[in-house]
């Protein structure tokens, strides 16, 4: 259930903070037309879900990826978050 939410907020924040960043945070329904990069992960320690999806935006926007789509969050006292990427 707290993966659940912590996806679900990531997700969220994603949409909200969609403006400020060059790599698009999309759901599952936008991803099935786009062509997959690959993945990547993040992790860190005492920080919040805002700052984990602006980790896994710059890894995007490092990779070429023009989108991401979050598929696997968890939280604690240790952050991790994975991302797939987009072209």
């Amino acid at each position: 259930m707290k993966i659940k939410t912590t996806v679900a907020a990531l997700s969220i924040l994603s949409v909200l903070s969609f403006g400020a960043f060059a790599a698009d945070a999309i759901n599952a329904d936008q991803a099935q037309s786009r062509e997959s990069l690959g993945t990547v992960s993040v992790g860190a320690v005492s920080t919040s879900p805002m700052d984990m999806d602006q980790m896994l935006n710059k890894k995007a926007e490092e990779n070429g990826a023009s989108s991401y789509r979050i598929i696997e969050a968890r939280s604690g006292d240790q952050w991790h978050a994975t991302a797939e990427l987009y072209k």
